[in-house]
């Protein structure tokens, strides 16, 4: 089968596409997935870059979501069954081979039903993005109705989901933006109020937006300073989420520790990592819930670019550069 190999971590040229033998069922609760789509992620090109989690384990195959049809199932497999069509979160740490193949194996409890009104190529931009936005909000930052939400990145993979998951909520969104054209875009998925943070000071607007009280949840998706300042964004005894590691100055700590704010911290890859079946179990049923969402309508996913399977590197150069409107996806079939 075709796949795409990472054979030493560095910059995106150490992609490189090779042919491996199509893995074969592990047990008698796995199932072999034919993939047609998988999308690139922040986390895909962190692990090219470090190679933070499995060092030892070289050649790997990136890739944690993936969009297919199911080809063969273990003999105790109950929920799929040959010919169903899936999307999944799974592997592509390094430990376990990723999506970026024609081919994976994935136990069933990890697998969802495709929603029958996307593409596969749509569907593969689900998953990383839907659970990071899910956890974010409602997990760590206990959203609730009518609250006011402050999103960066509002345009980018997380971040549209996270606006149409608080519109659900019927929450106020703010969002960070950088052009015009992500501003319609935003506006079209439900945020009331897009902030040019290359014009204005996002803290500043948040503030006026709110009659000087601050939102009452951030969700960080940028890091470094702009975590640090969205401290001073939130609401006495608001709530600050992120998705990634950062070390502030004391003058930012402080006002976090004056205004009684809730840190909290989002890496989904977690449960993955340490090999916690009912944590990722609970993230398939997120995957089901948002299915569910996507085919009454409520839910929508915008896929930015497609590139083939041996165009990773591009992808991932892409990603690198940022800027993105939604997901980039690799097209397998």
């Amino acid at each position: 089968m075709r796949a795409v190999l990472m054979s030493a971590p560095g910059a995106p040229d150490v992609l490189i596409s090779a042919d491996i033998p199509i893995p074969t069922l592990t047990d008698t609760s796995s199932v072999l997935v034919k993939l047609h789509a998988a999308s690139v992620n922040p986390i895909d090109a962190k692990v090219r870059k470090l190679n933070i989690y499995y060092p030892d384990k070289l050649p790997s195959i990136l890739g944690c979501d993936g969009a297919g049809v199911v080809e063969a199932v273990g003999s105790s497999v109950s929920r799929v069954r040959p010919g169903d069509e899936v999307f999944f979160f799974h592997n592509g740490l390094g430990g376990a081979p990723g999506t970026y193949a024609e081919y994976t194996v994935v136990q069933e409890d990890y697998l969802a039903l495709k929603p029958e009104n996307l593409t596969m190529l749509e569907a593969a931009a689900v998953p990383v993005a839907l659970i990071t936005a899910w956890e974010a909000l409602i997990g760590r930052g206990d959203l609730k109705e009518h609250q006011s939400v402050l999103i960066h990145a509002g345009a980018g993979g997380v971040g549209h989901i996270a606006i149409q998951l608080a519109h659900l909520f019927n929450a106020r969104v703010a969002t960070t933006i950088s052009s015009p054209q992500k501003a319609e875009f935003v506006r079209s998925l439900g945020a009331d109020l897009p902030i040019d943070y290359t014009r204005q000071d996002f803290g500043e607007a948040a503030l006026n937006w709110t009659d000087g009280l601050g939102v009452s949840l951030v969700l960080d998706t940028v890091g470094g300073e702009t975590f640090c300042k969205s401290f001073a964004a939130a609401r006495v005894y608001g709530s600050v989420v992120t998705l990634l590691s950062t070390t502030c100055d004391i003058a930012h700590t402080n006002i976090a520790r004056l205004r009684n704010l809730s840190i909290g911290y989002v890496q989904i890859t977690t449960p993955l990592y340490f090999g916690l079946h009912p944590a990722r179990v609970a993230q398939t049923r997120i995957l089901e819930r948002g299915a569910k969402l996507i085919e009454q309508g409520l839910l929508k996913v915008h896929v930015d670019q497609v590139l083939p399977l041996d165009q990773a590197a591009e992808a991932h150069r892409r990603i690198e550069a940022g800027h993105t409107h939604g997901k980039i996806v690799l097209q397998i079939v």
